[in-house]
């Protein structure tokens, strides 16, 4: 019977990791098509821009009013592509912040998980030593303390990664 509950809790555990996995993948299947239709959206425009620029270009006769013209349309586009490398970094920073809530949530929900199976597996079985017991207890708790620990320091470099890649992005 404590096999059977065991086996239940373990496929629970899994099910759990797997959801996980699949909001991660569809986290980032949805930033890519973000960023792809901001890549299309501003070439669209840059194109099209071009266009009318190029028309508005060959109907000026006076040579000081084509450098101009020139010098503005090139500035404009410079500053579009600007805008877009931009919004293309802020998309990139909100998406690791979210993937690293969607992380640490994960290990800490599936640490929890895992060390309430493995302590209801030990309550079940048949111990009649209460020093056995301790021991299991102990090294149960000393585990959780590890696992907490690695947890917390998996979230600080994660968000100093964050941090540093959100300076590197406004350079």
């Amino acid at each position: 019977m404590a096999t059977k509950h065991s086996q239940d809790q373990l496929n629970e555990i899994q099910r759990k990791n797997l959801e996980a996995a699949m909001r991660l993948a569809q986290l980032s299947i949805e930033n890519s098509q973000r960023l792809m239709e901001l890549q299309v959206e501003t070439a669209k425009s840059l194109f099209e821009e071009g266009v009318s620029n190029a028309k508005a270009l060959s109907s000026v006769k006076d040579p000081q009013e084509l450098i101009e013209l020139r010098t503005r349309f090139a500035q404009s586009s410079a500053e579009r592509m600007l805008a877009c490398a931009r919004e293309m970094a802020e998309m990139t920073s909100r998406a690791q912040a979210e993937v690293g809530k969607l992380v640490g949530q994960q290990l800490a929900t599936g640490g929890q998980d895992v060390f309430e199976a493995m302590q209801k597996m030990f309550q079940g079985m048949p111990v009649t030593d209460q020093n056995a017991m301790t021991a299991i207890q102990t090294a149960m708790d000393t585990t959780r303390a590890a696992f907490e620990q690695m947890t917390k320091a998996s979230t600080e470099a994660f968000q100093m990664f964050n941090q540093a890649a959100g300076t590197k992005g406004r350079k």
